[in-house]
């Protein structure tokens, strides 16, 4: 049966934005501080590019245990767990000595990270059904994007205060807010539907092995993983090497290109969860896969817009297609979740998330690091997006081929 959001199921929401822009403000902080820590550690640029790589590395192999434990256990002892950690980790990273330090720190961070985006998506798409799902999806992504965008200010902090002094602040927030969940969030229950007692029946934990089979049996999921592995890509080449890019194409200084890199995309995206799940929710009201061709007109977009970005020698038309890769991402945020609902058993769908989740970061964290190398072998960053935006419309097409077999679960 469809529920009707109330104020508690847009408060979840709520609370959780802020909880997707702590994940990714910490964790994209160190990219936006690259020349303090390079000096200070004595870092090529592929040793730097590893530091999110190692982090993305963790955060991967972990998503699909983090949905597992989302589906079996508790969405909301999940969340606080996770914010709490990483937090902690945040904390930690302000105190590293040493490079194998920092390694160390970011590796965990990825760990404890990788129990959130699951079990939280997951978590709002249990509180709303139907004609919500998708504007209530990108609305927390949009936290996501700002806790991106913002974290090119790490650049302005790391001048005026050194770069340990962003890790300290928030990672001290963090833990503060993961105390604050802990009260305010509550287990998702379904409507109570008594049964007569000779029916009763004890629930039963889903098992592994069930959970597996429920997912892997479907070729559509096959095409989801292979399309999110290149969208990890692209998103993780540009948000490693983004504002090293600007800065080297249009001569800006460390501030400039950490905001630039961040905040147009970020803007751009904003713009496309909001437009893309009111368009996908109107949509799904006529056709079942109303949400999958939302999906598709955003990269078919977004995907040239990357290509463009990365060939221009103007900063307008770079803006431009920085705004419209963002615009293809937001269209994604807001629908793949509500999609993956539509296509995976819901008892499995934390984990399924989890799985994609999984080869996207390493996938895209493997492509960081791989791009520090080719920037060390003197291949430009320019060659390396405009392969991956090639790459990224092949994806973005293949999802016309996914098989829709619920509209709504």
């Amino acid at each position: 049966m469809k529920k009707h959001a109330t104020f508690y199921t847009w408060f979840v929401v709520a609370v959780l934005w802020i909880v997707a822009f702590l994940n990714y403000f910490d964790r994209i902080l160190i990219t936006s501080m690259r020349d303090p820590i390079v000096q200070e550690f004595e870092l090529s640029d592929a040793q730097f590019g590893l530091l999110t790589t190692i982090f993305l590395v963790a955060y991967g192999l972990f998503s699909p245990l983090g949905g597992f434990l989302a589906d079996r256990y508790s969405r909301k002892g999940l969340i606080v767990f996770s914010v709490l950690v990483w937090s902690a980790m945040t904390i930690w990273t302000g105190y590293c000595r040493s490079l194998e330090e920092l390694l160390l720190a970011r590796f965990l961070m990825g760990v404890s990270e990788a129990c959130y985006i699951p079990a939280g998506l997951a978590m709002i798409t249990d509180y709303h059904r139907g004609r919500s799902r998708s504007l209530a999806t990108g609305l927390h992504m949009s936290g996501l994007y700002a806790g991106m965008a913002l974290g090119g200010v790490g650049g302005y902090m790391a001048d005026l205060w050194g770069w340990r002094f962003g890790f300290h602040l928030f990672g001290f927030i963090g833990v503060a807010y993961a105390i604050f969940l802990f009260f305010v969030l509550k287990e998702f229950q379904e409507d109570p539907q008594p049964l007569p007692e000779s029916r009763e029946v004890v629930p039963q934990k889903i098992q592994l092995r069930e959970t597996l089979h429920g997912i892997f049996q479907l070729r559509s999921f096959w095409y989801l993983l292979f399309y999110f592995a290149i969208l990890g890509m692209a998103n993780w080449i540009v948000n490693g090497w983004m504002p090293t890019f600007l800065r080297q194409q249009f001569d800006l200084n460390l501030g400039e290109a950490g905001l630039s890199a961040t905040g147009y995309i970020q803007i751009g995206s904003l713009v496309g969860v909001v437009v893309g799940g009111i368009l996908a929710d109107y949509w799904s009201g006529r056709s079942a896969r109303g949400r999958l061709y939302a999906i598709v007109i955003g990269f078919v977009l977004g995907a040239p817009a990357l290509f463009l970005l990365s060939s221009s020698t103007l900063f307008g038309a770079a803006i431009l297609g920085m705004l419209l890769f963002g615009l293809g991402r937001g269209f994604n945020d807001a629908n793949l979740m509500p999609l993956l609902r539509q296509i995976v058993d819901s008892r499995h769908v934390a984990t399924a998330y989890g799985f994609l989740n999984c080869l996207s970061t390493i996938i895209g964290g493997v492509m960081v690091y791989i791009g520090g190398a080719l920037m060390d072998m003197q291949i430009g960053l320019s060659l390396i997006y405009q392969v991956v935006a090639v790459l990224l419309l092949f994806g973005t097409l293949l999802l016309l081929f996914v098989r829709i077999r619920k509209a709504v679960c």
